[in-house]
This record gives structure tokens, C-alpha cells and sequence, in this order.
């Protein structure tokens, strides 16, 4: 089981960008995947997921209209579409899944994760 976070990058603030998380080992249809951050002396935040079952997707309320999840089973990879980003948006973005645990989405918590892929750095100028 392999995930790959990628897309990060330098962006001004009002801007977008969209984060992939490539999966390999796995199809990303079958187990719900998350996507998180964790900005510089903070902890790992749940952000929002996609469930296993469906296409239903779940965020957290701070994110909620700015942030939109996806999934092409097809590229075997989810995304995250993030608009409207603010200098405090700046931090590192991980994905992960809950192969064992089935507590992930509608749960985020970082928790029930139980494969992370490596990060990708998201930074917002202001």
C-alpha cells in the first residue's frame, strides 16, 4: 500500500490549487481516504474524506465550501480541490487511508488512518 501526495506549491492569497494523491497496492475505490495537514508546531488536522462505499464525501466545518474532495478510480487517485487560500492554509497536506480500522470518513481524525502517504507543502503568500 502506497499513497503519493503531490500538487503543492507556492500560491498568492485568493488563490487554488489542486493536490493528488496517487494510490498504488490498492484500489481507492474500495477503502474510504482523507485528506490532512499539519502546519509548522501544530498537529495533524483532519481536513476532510471520501468514503469507501460511495462517492459521499465529509469536511470539517472550517474548510467547508472552500475544499472539495474527489476521487477517479480510473487514475486510481483522489483529489483535493482547495480555493479561496489563505496565508494560514500554509502547511504540509497529506492523504491517508483506513484499511483495517473502518472508522474513516465520516470520521477525519487523524487516528484512523492507518497508511500515510509523504506530504506535499502547501505555502500561501499574503
Amino acid at each position: 500500500v502506497q499513497l503519493q501526495a503531490s500538487g503543492g506549491g507556492l500560491v498568492q492569497s485568493g488563490g487554488s490549487l489542486r493536490l493528488s494523491c496517487a494510490a498504488s497496492g490498492f484500489p481507492v475505490n474500495v477503502y474510504a481516504i482523507g485528506w490532512f495537514r499539519q502546519a509548522p508546531g501544530k498537529e495533524r488536522e483532519g481536513l476532510g474524506c471520501i468514503s469507501r462505499d460511495d462517492d459521499t464525501t465529509y469536511y470539517v466545518d472550517s474548510v467547508k465550501g472552500r475544499l472539495t474532495i474527489s476521487r477517479d478510480s480510473a487514475k486510481n487517485t483522489v483529489y483535493l480541490q482547495m480555493n479561496s487560500l489563505q496565508p494560514e492554509d500554509t502547511a504540509v497536506y497529506y492523504c491517508g487511508t483506513d484499511h483495517f480500522q473502518w472508522k474513516l470518513c465520516p470520521g477525519t481524525s487523524a487516528e484512523f488512518v492507518d497508511y500515510w502517504g509523504k506530504g506535499t507543502l502547501v505555502t500561501v503568500s499574503s
